[in-house]
């Protein structure tokens, strides 16, 4: 049976159907195409014709509004018009939620509709239904009846459409057979999908959309394995993350989960959703896309990687499942990944230097206080650090320089090398308790097929291995250590070693999210290393210093600041390792009834010493209920004016006003005891 990808150690892009949607082609090789959605009200056209017109110059290749009700529906052939008359030929998606007779009059003016199989004939009202095999066919039929004359008004038209399942949105009657799993998204769109082709309509698209990176990359693989199981086909993929949130988490979280199927070669088109103006997220789709611009025809294969046959993988990619390992020292095993930092760059480290990394030193007490996110470890390559370390850090080095420190010490040792691969083997001197072996997987011509000093290496109680690869696939050339490792019952545990070549921090960003992520989602890895080339450092630091505004959050982080923060929102976005407040935001749409981007600022400034609360700010009903019932409480816009609180998936208040609603928040925190006072 296919798997869900043509290879894995090579990039190459999965073969799916051509669509059109307007002038523009979709899947079968074409470009992966970037496209975002308005936040205007789509009844005030002026307002989403300008909006959608920053989209479109910022590089969007495809516009979404909100159609929520037949006026809306009908307002979108002005929308269109004054488009057109400006010169504008971007293909229109109109987004349809609970309203059929919407969407089958946007079908007769857009060049595409998106719907939602949760809730488009189904409904959500978090109940469990038992269905005996005979009522659930009766359901089927009752949905091929309301959303056939859909699917003939596309065939009609030449409209394309999206079959969007949302993981938060899955029906009652989906819910109570499969669950709350991503199995149960898939049997959601297969069932409209089969209807489609059923009336021969085939210009579709499909999605499998989480605020969780897991479920979402376990959706989308599971969707491809059944499409090519009944059909021997796939159909287009829109990617994305839904309710990423803002800023450097929203980027990461979505970043983890679109890159990872991206490096898999899967992906027709992308949108990133962030809680912030929507032609800001065009920059970050372009950043996640010019990865893979090399004819997508054509495989980057590197005949160092040993091919891998699928069928007997040693892990599962369709379930979460870390790595076996034992522990060395606090990593691996039940440990939680660690964070390792990058100091080599830094001249002569400081006291001060250990803040970038969450650790603050008061010279009047001469003490550390340590931070939610303060680095593990550090990796300063030579240099030996001339004051107390605080007592939970350790420092790795050269194994000259370990050595020149262990003859020195006279307390408790903190320092501990690191090797280069077979120099491990060879070295007359280790630590008795914890050595760092790196790896630079299948680069090397003459290790391609044996890796035999790693039978030397195998189980050793004090051996971390450290990968990495300079392959251009480096990602899949790591996977294959890892199933190497796995093949060969080798549980040592294993720091993932990234470095970046990029230039902008957006860029690093992107690249330490993609790569690392996609091996930390399938559960492989017990820590990070992130850290930048020579060239790539030196711009960052000139950036650094050169922003003074504060207005670029990423470039007003040192490097050092700028990478820990990456490797615990990394951490964070893959559900490996909780520092934080999580949230959950929507990007805004023109059923949003309050200024989300505001809000969200404001409910993060009070709850964001919160470590491990996931909380949800929902822009409108429609989603809301769903999208965040993976989050611990909820504030929904429930009408102009108003919120509704929620404690999971339950109303506690309903109707609070805005301008005190985060106050009652703060109550709800509070009263179930997830609220501590900020320090």
């Amino acid at each position: 049976m296919f798997l869900y990808t043509p290879s894995l150690t090579d990039y190459q892009r999965l073969a799916t159907k051509e669509v059109k949607i307007g002038d523009l082609l979709l899947g079968n090789f074409n470009p992966i195409r970037v496209q975002t959605m308005t936040t205007t009200d789509t009844m005030d056209t002026m307002g989403t014709v300008e909006q959608s017109i920053r989209c479109i110059e910022a590089g969007a290749e495809l516009v979404r509004i909100t159609a929520p009700s037949r006026k809306e529906a009908e307002n979108l052939q002005n929308i269109k018009n004054e488009l057109r008359k400006r010169g504008y030929n971007t293909p229109l998606v109109a987004d349809i939620h609970f309203t059929p007779n919407a969407a089958e009059i946007a079908a007769r003016i857009v060049e595409k509709v998106r719907v939602n199989p949760g809730n488009y004939v189904d409904k959500k009202k978090f109940e469990q239904i038992e269905y005996t095999d005979a009522e659930y066919l009766e359901e089927i039929d009752r949905i091929r009846e309301r959303f056939t004359p859909l699917v003939k008004i596309c065939k009609e038209y030449g409209t394309a459409m999206r079959i969007g399942t949302n993981h938060g949105s899955l029906s009652d009657r989906i819910m109570s057979r499969y669950g709350d799993t991503a199995i149960g998204m898939v049997e959601s769109a297969m069932e409209f999908l089969r209807i489609a082709r059923a009336e021969s309509f085939h210009n579709i698209v499909l999605s499998m959309k989480s605020s969780n990176p897991q479920v979402m990359v376990q959706a989308y693989r599971l969707l491809i394995q059944h499409m090519y199981g009944e059909f021997n086909e796939c159909y287009p993929l829109h990617l994305g993350v839904t309710e990423a949130g803002d800023g450097e988490d929203g980027r990461v979280k979505s970043a983890a989960g679109i890159g990872t199927l991206l490096e898999d070669g899967i992906g027709d088109t992308v949108r990133v959703s962030l809680t912030e103006d929507p032609e800001f997220e065009i920059p970050v789709c372009r950043d996640l896309v010019k990865r893979y611009s090399v004819d997508s025809r054509q495989t980057t294969a590197h005949s160092s990687v040993p091919a891998i046959h699928t069928g007997s993988l040693p892990y599962s990619p369709f379930e979460y499942k870390r790595r076996e390992t034992f522990e060395v020292s606090n990593i691996g095993g039940k440990q939680v990944p660690v964070v390792i930092a990058d100091l080599s760059k830094l001249k002569k480290i400081t006291p001060k230097d250990l803040e970038q990394v969450g650790y603050k030193y008061d010279e009047v007490t001469d003490k550390w206080s340590i931070g939610d996110m303060a680095a593990d470890y550090i990796f300063t390559a030579n240099q030996k650090l001339n004051f107390e370390l605080p007592g939970t850090l350790k420092v790795i080095v050269y194994p000259e320089t370990w050595k020149e420190t262990t003859a020195a010490s006279a307390g408790e040792q903190k320092y501990y090398p690191i090797f280069m691969d077979s120099g491990y083997v060879e070295a007359e001197k280790k630590h008795a308790q914890l050595n760092f072996v790196m790896i630079d997987c299948y680069n090397d011509e003459e290790t391609i097929n044996d890796y035999t000093y790693l039978d030397q290496l195998a189980n050793n109680p004090t051996v971390v291995f450290c990968l990495s690869s300079t392959n251009k696939n480096a990602m899949q050339s790591v996977r294959r250590m890892f199933i190497e490792l796995m093949n060969r019952k080798i549980q040592n545990p294993v720091v993932l070693i990234t470095d970046s070549n990029w230039s902008t921090a957006d860029e690093h960003l992107i690249h330490y999210s993609t790569e690392c992520g996609a091996l930390l989602l399938d559960g492989m890895g017990d820590g990070v290393c992130l850290g930048m080339s020579t060239n790539s450092y030196e711009l960052q630091t000139a950036s650094y210093s050169q922003n003074t505004s504060g207005r670029n959050y990423l470039s007003n982080q040192s490097p050092e600041q700028f990478i820990n923060n990456t490797a615990f929102s990394l951490l964070q976005a893959t559900r490996t390792r909780i520092s934080k407040t999580e949230y959950i935001s929507c990007p805004s749409c023109g059923r949003t009834l309050f200024d989300l981007q505001e809000t969200t600022a404001k409910i993060r400034s009070v709850t964001n010493h919160l470590k491990g609360v996931k909380i949800a700010i929902m822009g409108c009903i429609v989603n809301g209920p769903g999208e965040m019932a993976d989050a611990d409480f909820g504030y929904v816009g429930s009408g102009p004016g108003k919120i509704t609180l929620y404690k999971g998936k339950e109303v506690v208040k309903r109707n609070v006003d805005s301008e005190v609603a985060v106050d009652e928040l703060i109550n709800l925190l509070k009263e179930n005891e997830a609220w501590v006072e900020p320090a």
